[in-house]
């Protein structure tokens, strides 16, 4: 079994440019691509127990900004089981992390994700 417990300098450069995209999308009042971003900073940290934390954290205040029961009842279950998940490495890669998607759904990866994962994980 593999422990993971830091997340690799690569990809915590994506994560950033991901929440960076996220401030900037939300300072915007640009809901829906601040969404996206939520979701693809979702896709990078999954694997890494502070960052998947941290991105359900975001979707959380996200629900509650959008007075969504859902995303914010989905996300406190996430939110109670995601980090230990990711530290045992039992998640669903590229699964996007709503409330619309079951927790364990594998998903396709973005494309320029595929690249990131397959080139940059170490």
């Amino acid at each position: 079994m593999t422990f993971n417990f830091k997340i690799t300098k690569y990809l915590k450069s994506i994560f950033k440019v991901e929440y960076e995209m996220y401030e900037k999308a939300m300072g915007s009042q640009n809901l829906e691509l601040a969404w996206y971003h939520l979701e693809r900073l979702h896709i990078v940290g999954q694997s890494y127990p502070f960052e998947h934390t941290y991105s359900h954290w975001l979707m959380l205040k996200f629900g509650f900004r959008l007075k969504n029961i859902k995303e914010v009842f989905g996300q406190v279950i996430r939110l109670l089981v995601g980090g230990w998940k990711s530290f045992i490495n039992q998640i669903p890669k590229g699964n996007t992390g709503g409330s619309n998607v079951h927790p364990l759904k594998k998903m396709e990866l973005p494309n320029d994700l595929k690249l990131v994962f397959k080139y940059y994980k170490k």
